[in-house]
Protein backbone atom coordinates (compact mmCIF):
# COMPACT_ATOMS: atom_id res chain seq x y z
CA UNK A 1 0.00 0.00 0.00
CA UNK A 2 1.30 3.51 -0.99
CA UNK A 3 0.69 4.89 2.47
CA UNK A 4 2.84 2.66 4.51
CA UNK A 5 6.47 3.69 5.26
CA UNK A 6 8.94 1.47 6.45
CA UNK A 7 11.75 2.12 8.77
CA UNK A 8 14.69 -0.61 9.63
CA UNK A 9 15.68 0.30 12.52
CA UNK A 10 15.65 -1.93 15.44
CA UNK A 11 13.31 -4.77 14.42
CA UNK A 12 12.01 -2.58 11.43
CA UNK A 13 8.27 -1.44 11.38
CA UNK A 14 5.44 0.01 9.41
CA UNK A 15 4.50 3.65 9.75
CA UNK A 16 1.24 3.93 8.34
CA UNK A 17 -0.08 7.51 8.17
CA UNK A 18 -3.63 7.32 6.54
CA UNK A 19 -7.80 8.73 7.51
CA UNK A 20 -9.55 5.96 9.73
CA UNK A 21 -6.58 3.53 10.68
CA UNK A 22 -6.77 3.98 14.79
CA UNK A 23 -9.62 1.50 14.72
CA UNK A 24 -6.96 -1.31 12.82
CA UNK A 25 -5.08 -1.57 15.58
CA UNK A 26 -6.21 -5.37 16.68
CA UNK A 27 -5.34 -6.75 13.20
CA UNK A 28 -1.69 -5.14 13.17
CA UNK A 29 -1.10 -6.26 16.62
CA UNK A 30 -1.91 -9.83 14.89
CA UNK A 31 0.10 -9.47 11.58
CA UNK A 32 3.10 -8.29 13.68
CA UNK A 33 2.34 -11.24 16.01
CA UNK A 34 2.16 -9.52 19.12
CA UNK A 35 -0.48 -11.52 21.39
CA UNK A 36 0.42 -10.18 24.79
CA UNK A 37 -1.90 -7.76 27.04
CA UNK A 38 -2.11 -4.58 25.47
CA UNK A 39 -1.88 -1.46 28.27
CA UNK A 40 -2.94 2.00 26.13
CA UNK A 41 -1.31 5.21 27.94
CA UNK A 42 -3.55 7.70 26.95
CA UNK A 43 -4.05 11.73 27.07
CA UNK A 44 -7.12 12.10 29.25
CA UNK A 45 -8.52 14.48 26.48
CA UNK A 46 -8.80 11.22 23.87
CA UNK A 47 -10.70 9.24 26.95
CA UNK A 48 -13.65 8.46 24.67
CA UNK A 49 -11.77 7.22 21.89
CA UNK A 50 -8.88 5.76 24.12
CA UNK A 51 -11.95 3.39 25.83
CA UNK A 52 -13.34 2.45 22.11
CA UNK A 53 -9.57 1.38 22.07
CA UNK A 54 -9.79 -0.59 25.20
CA UNK A 55 -12.64 -2.34 23.61
CA UNK A 56 -11.49 -3.82 20.60
CA UNK A 57 -7.85 -5.07 22.28
CA UNK A 58 -10.17 -7.30 24.37
CA UNK A 59 -11.02 -7.50 28.48
CA UNK A 60 -7.88 -8.57 28.95
CA UNK A 61 -6.08 -4.52 28.02
CA UNK A 62 -5.37 -1.60 30.24
CA UNK A 63 -6.36 1.96 29.98
CA UNK A 64 -4.16 4.83 31.80
CA UNK A 65 -5.68 8.02 31.16
CA UNK A 66 -3.15 10.96 31.51
CA UNK A 67 -2.97 14.71 31.17
CA UNK A 68 -0.99 15.75 28.30
CA UNK A 69 1.40 19.01 27.47
CA UNK A 70 5.32 19.15 28.46
CA UNK A 71 4.38 19.48 32.39
CA UNK A 72 3.78 15.94 32.24
CA UNK A 73 6.82 15.33 30.65
CA UNK A 74 8.58 14.50 34.00
CA UNK A 75 9.73 11.47 36.57
CA UNK A 76 6.50 11.26 38.57
CA UNK A 77 4.59 10.73 35.16
CA UNK A 78 6.72 7.82 34.66
CA UNK A 79 6.38 6.30 37.87
CA UNK A 80 2.77 6.65 37.37
CA UNK A 81 2.81 5.01 34.41
CA UNK A 82 5.44 2.14 36.09
CA UNK A 83 3.05 1.74 38.96
CA UNK A 84 0.27 1.09 36.41
CA UNK A 85 2.18 -1.31 34.59
CA UNK A 86 3.68 -3.42 37.79
CA UNK A 87 0.22 -3.12 39.30
CA UNK A 88 -1.45 -4.84 36.41
CA UNK A 89 1.50 -7.46 36.62
CA UNK A 90 3.04 -6.86 33.63
CA UNK A 91 5.23 -9.35 31.29
CA UNK A 92 7.53 -9.40 28.25
CA UNK A 93 5.61 -10.35 25.68
CA UNK A 94 2.83 -7.37 26.68
CA UNK A 95 2.42 -4.39 24.35
CA UNK A 96 2.43 -0.46 25.16
CA UNK A 97 -0.04 1.59 23.35
CA UNK A 98 1.07 5.46 22.61
CA UNK A 99 -2.14 6.81 22.23
CA UNK A 100 -1.68 10.90 22.25
CA UNK A 101 0.82 13.55 21.44
CA UNK A 102 4.65 14.02 21.64
CA UNK A 103 4.26 14.07 25.59
CA UNK A 104 2.16 10.55 25.48
CA UNK A 105 4.26 8.86 23.37
CA UNK A 106 7.92 9.85 24.87
CA UNK A 107 7.02 9.15 28.28
CA UNK A 108 5.13 6.06 27.56
CA UNK A 109 7.96 5.09 25.10
CA UNK A 110 10.52 5.02 27.78
CA UNK A 111 8.38 3.35 30.29
CA UNK A 112 7.93 0.48 27.42
CA UNK A 113 11.75 1.03 27.13
CA UNK A 114 12.61 0.57 31.03
CA UNK A 115 9.78 -1.72 32.53
CA UNK A 116 10.83 -5.10 32.63
CA UNK A 117 13.82 -4.14 30.68
CA UNK A 118 11.91 -3.34 27.69
CA UNK A 119 8.79 -4.67 26.19
CA UNK A 120 7.06 -3.45 22.67
CA UNK A 121 5.56 -0.04 22.76
CA UNK A 122 3.05 0.77 19.66
CA UNK A 123 2.78 5.10 19.08
CA UNK A 124 -0.47 5.84 17.80
CA UNK A 125 0.30 9.57 17.22
CA UNK A 126 -2.89 12.10 17.44
CA UNK A 127 -1.46 15.24 17.23
CA UNK A 128 0.13 16.33 13.96
CA UNK A 129 3.71 17.26 15.76
CA UNK A 130 3.63 13.72 16.73
CA UNK A 131 3.14 12.03 13.77
CA UNK A 132 5.63 13.89 11.53
CA UNK A 133 8.74 13.98 14.01
CA UNK A 134 8.70 12.36 17.65
CA UNK A 135 7.01 8.98 16.83
CA UNK A 136 9.02 7.79 14.56
CA UNK A 137 12.71 7.28 15.22
CA UNK A 138 12.56 5.91 18.62
CA UNK A 139 13.72 8.95 20.83
CA UNK A 140 11.40 8.00 23.83
CA UNK A 141 12.22 10.18 27.41
CA UNK A 142 11.28 12.63 29.80
CA UNK A 143 12.35 16.55 31.29
CA UNK A 144 14.92 17.42 34.07
CA UNK A 145 14.62 20.88 35.45
CA UNK A 146 18.15 21.22 34.09
CA UNK A 147 17.21 20.13 30.63
CA UNK A 148 14.64 19.24 28.15
CA UNK A 149 15.05 15.31 27.21
CA UNK A 150 17.89 14.34 29.16
CA UNK A 151 16.66 11.67 30.44
CA UNK A 152 15.27 8.64 27.95
CA UNK A 153 16.64 5.89 25.53
CA UNK A 154 16.12 5.08 22.04
CA UNK A 155 13.54 2.38 22.00
CA UNK A 156 11.68 1.92 18.52
CA UNK A 157 7.92 1.26 17.89
CA UNK A 158 7.27 -2.24 16.59
CA UNK A 159 4.43 0.02 14.93
CA UNK A 160 3.53 3.66 14.16
CA UNK A 161 -0.22 4.54 13.53
CA UNK A 162 -1.30 7.73 12.35
CA UNK A 163 -4.47 9.02 11.64
CA UNK A 164 -5.08 11.98 10.07
CA UNK A 165 -8.60 12.22 10.99
CA UNK A 166 -7.90 12.50 14.51
CA UNK A 167 -6.65 15.67 13.92
CA UNK A 168 -9.90 17.07 13.77
CA UNK A 169 -10.06 17.37 17.74
CA UNK A 170 -7.16 19.52 17.62
CA UNK A 171 -7.36 23.29 18.16
CA UNK A 172 -5.69 25.61 15.72
CA UNK A 173 -2.91 26.69 17.75
CA UNK A 174 -2.01 23.03 18.01
CA UNK A 175 -2.17 22.19 14.70
CA UNK A 176 0.07 25.33 13.70
CA UNK A 177 2.81 23.68 16.36
CA UNK A 178 2.70 20.76 14.48
CA UNK A 179 3.72 22.56 10.86
CA UNK A 180 6.73 23.59 12.37
CA UNK A 181 8.30 20.18 12.13
CA UNK A 182 6.70 19.81 8.47
CA UNK A 183 8.49 22.77 7.54
CA UNK A 184 11.58 21.95 9.49
CA UNK A 185 12.04 18.97 7.52
CA UNK A 186 11.41 20.92 4.07
CA UNK A 187 13.93 23.53 4.92
CA UNK A 188 16.72 20.63 5.45
CA UNK A 189 15.89 18.16 3.36
CA UNK A 190 13.12 18.54 1.30
CA UNK A 191 12.59 21.68 -1.45
CA UNK A 192 9.46 20.55 -2.81
CA UNK A 193 7.77 19.27 0.89
CA UNK A 194 8.66 23.28 1.26
CA UNK A 195 6.90 24.39 -1.73
CA UNK A 196 3.98 22.21 -1.95
CA UNK A 197 3.16 23.60 2.08
CA UNK A 198 3.74 27.14 0.95
CA UNK A 199 0.93 26.17 -1.63
CA UNK A 200 -1.40 24.39 0.56
CA UNK A 201 -3.95 25.85 2.33
CA UNK A 202 -2.91 25.72 5.86
CA UNK A 203 -6.93 25.06 7.40
CA UNK A 204 -7.25 22.10 5.39
CA UNK A 205 -3.41 21.11 4.58
CA UNK A 206 -3.69 18.66 8.00
CA UNK A 207 -6.30 16.57 5.97
CA UNK A 208 -4.36 15.81 3.41
CA UNK A 209 -3.04 12.63 4.12
CA UNK A 210 -0.51 12.25 1.45
CA UNK A 211 1.42 15.83 2.42
CA UNK A 212 1.48 14.76 6.04
CA UNK A 213 3.05 11.59 4.75
CA UNK A 214 5.54 13.07 2.61
CA UNK A 215 6.68 15.12 5.82
CA UNK A 216 6.61 11.30 7.68
CA UNK A 217 8.95 10.00 5.05
CA UNK A 218 11.86 12.70 5.45
CA UNK A 219 11.94 11.65 9.02
CA UNK A 220 11.35 8.15 7.69
CA UNK A 221 14.58 8.62 5.47
CA UNK A 222 17.03 10.15 8.26
CA UNK A 223 16.31 7.55 10.78
CA UNK A 224 16.92 4.79 8.36
CA UNK A 225 20.46 6.57 7.65
CA UNK A 226 21.61 7.63 11.01
CA UNK A 227 19.04 5.72 13.73
CA UNK A 228 21.36 7.29 17.03
CA UNK A 229 21.74 10.47 15.67
CA UNK A 230 25.51 10.41 14.98
CA UNK A 231 25.25 12.40 11.80
CA UNK A 232 22.52 13.02 9.29
CA UNK A 233 19.89 12.58 11.94
CA UNK A 234 20.98 15.64 13.84
CA UNK A 235 20.04 17.71 10.94
CA UNK A 236 16.54 17.00 12.51
CA UNK A 237 17.62 18.89 15.30
CA UNK A 238 17.46 22.38 12.98
CA UNK A 239 15.56 24.97 15.56
CA UNK A 240 15.58 22.75 18.53
CA UNK A 241 18.77 24.35 20.02
CA UNK A 242 17.61 27.64 20.40
CA UNK A 243 13.58 26.33 20.89
CA UNK A 244 14.52 23.50 23.49
CA UNK A 245 16.36 26.71 25.88
CA UNK A 246 13.45 29.01 25.14
CA UNK A 247 11.14 26.13 26.14
CA UNK A 248 13.12 25.75 29.68
CA UNK A 249 14.10 29.18 30.34
CA UNK A 250 10.12 30.62 29.84
CA UNK A 251 8.45 27.18 31.65
CA UNK A 252 7.52 24.21 29.97
CA UNK A 253 4.28 25.34 28.54
CA UNK A 254 4.74 28.99 27.96
CA UNK A 255 5.58 28.24 24.10
CA UNK A 256 4.00 25.20 22.81
CA UNK A 257 6.92 22.94 21.15
CA UNK A 258 6.35 23.18 17.66
CA UNK A 259 6.23 26.89 18.48
CA UNK A 260 9.06 27.11 20.03
CA UNK A 261 10.81 25.09 16.98
CA UNK A 262 9.19 27.86 14.88
CA UNK A 263 11.28 30.28 16.66
CA UNK A 264 14.18 28.55 17.06
CA UNK A 265 14.65 27.84 12.86
CA UNK A 266 14.53 31.88 12.41
CA UNK A 267 17.21 32.23 14.83
CA UNK A 268 18.90 29.74 13.68
CA UNK A 269 18.80 30.93 10.09
CA UNK A 270 20.08 34.41 11.12
CA UNK A 271 23.09 32.65 12.11
CA UNK A 272 23.56 30.88 9.21
CA UNK A 273 23.29 34.44 7.66
CA UNK A 274 25.69 35.78 9.61
CA UNK A 275 28.20 33.12 9.13
CA UNK A 276 28.18 33.47 5.12
CA UNK A 277 25.87 30.27 4.91
CA UNK A 278 23.07 31.15 3.07
CA UNK A 279 21.52 33.94 1.78
CA UNK A 280 18.73 36.46 2.89
CA UNK A 281 16.28 35.30 0.62
CA UNK A 282 15.98 31.97 2.68
CA UNK A 283 14.95 34.08 5.93
CA UNK A 284 12.41 35.70 3.58
CA UNK A 285 10.86 32.58 2.68
CA UNK A 286 10.90 30.32 5.87
CA UNK A 287 9.35 33.50 7.58
CA UNK A 288 6.54 33.92 5.25
CA UNK A 289 5.75 29.97 5.88
CA UNK A 290 6.02 30.26 9.05
CA UNK A 291 3.46 32.93 9.66
CA UNK A 292 1.31 31.52 7.02
CA UNK A 293 1.05 28.80 9.04
CA UNK A 294 0.37 30.85 12.25
CA UNK A 295 3.88 30.21 13.98
CA UNK A 296 5.68 32.96 15.74
CA UNK A 297 8.91 34.29 14.28
CA UNK A 298 10.57 36.28 17.37
CA UNK A 299 12.08 35.90 20.57
CA UNK A 300 9.36 37.06 23.53
CA UNK A 301 11.00 39.89 25.23
CA UNK A 302 12.91 40.19 28.40
CA UNK A 303 14.59 36.83 27.61
CA UNK A 304 18.31 37.58 29.09
CA UNK A 305 20.82 36.52 26.27
CA UNK A 306 23.85 35.03 28.99
CA UNK A 307 21.01 32.64 30.19
CA UNK A 308 19.81 31.80 27.40
CA UNK A 309 23.03 30.63 25.94
CA UNK A 310 23.66 29.22 29.23
CA UNK A 311 20.87 27.03 28.80
CA UNK A 312 21.73 25.48 25.25
CA UNK A 313 25.16 24.55 26.35
CA UNK A 314 23.48 21.84 28.29
CA UNK A 315 21.96 21.02 25.09
CA UNK A 316 22.57 16.54 23.85
CA UNK A 317 24.54 18.29 21.13
CA UNK A 318 27.29 19.58 23.11
CA UNK A 319 30.44 18.19 22.37
CA UNK A 320 33.54 18.93 23.76
CA UNK A 321 31.88 21.89 25.53
CA UNK A 322 30.77 23.30 22.23
CA UNK A 323 27.63 23.14 20.32
CA UNK A 324 27.02 21.86 16.93
CA UNK A 325 24.50 23.44 14.57
CA UNK A 326 22.47 22.14 12.02
CA UNK A 327 22.03 25.39 10.02
CA UNK A 328 20.32 25.50 6.44
CA UNK A 329 22.38 26.30 3.19
CA UNK A 330 19.49 26.47 0.65
CA UNK A 331 15.66 25.49 1.15
CA UNK A 332 16.14 21.68 1.30
CA UNK A 333 19.59 21.49 2.22
CA UNK A 334 21.33 21.75 5.85
CA UNK A 335 24.47 20.94 7.45
CA UNK A 336 26.06 20.61 10.57
CA UNK A 337 27.82 23.57 11.37
CA UNK A 338 30.35 23.55 14.29
CA UNK A 339 32.97 25.86 15.98
CA UNK A 340 30.67 28.88 15.76
CA UNK A 341 31.78 31.71 18.32
CA UNK A 342 30.07 31.96 21.28
CA UNK A 343 30.49 36.13 20.22
CA UNK A 344 28.78 35.79 17.19
CA UNK A 345 25.71 33.80 19.38
CA UNK A 346 25.47 36.17 22.01
CA UNK A 347 25.19 39.39 19.31
CA UNK A 348 22.98 37.91 17.19
CA UNK A 349 20.71 37.32 19.98
CA UNK A 350 20.81 40.80 21.76
CA UNK A 351 19.88 42.21 18.36
CA UNK A 352 17.07 39.56 17.81
CA UNK A 353 15.68 39.63 21.19
CA UNK A 354 13.01 42.67 21.81
CA UNK A 355 14.17 44.89 24.84
CA UNK A 356 11.34 46.73 27.10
Amino acid sequence: MNDILYVTAGLGYPVIVAADCWQQLPMYLKQLGLSGRVHIVSDQHLQIIAKALQEMCGERSTLLLLPGGESSKDSATLMTIYDHLLTARVERSDIVVAFGGGVIGDVAGYAAATIVRGIACIQMPTTLLAMVDSAVGGKTGINHPLGKNMIGAFHQPRLVLADVNLLNTLPARELAAGWAEAIKHGVIRDVQLFTDLANADPLRAFFDAALVRRAVSVKVDVVNIDEREQAERMLLNYGHTVGHALEQLLGYGVLLHGEAIAIGMQVEAHLAYTLGLCDDQLITRQTAILRRYGLPTEIPGGVAVDQLIDVMHRDKKVQAGALRWALPRTIGHAEITRNVPVSTVKNLLTMLIPTG
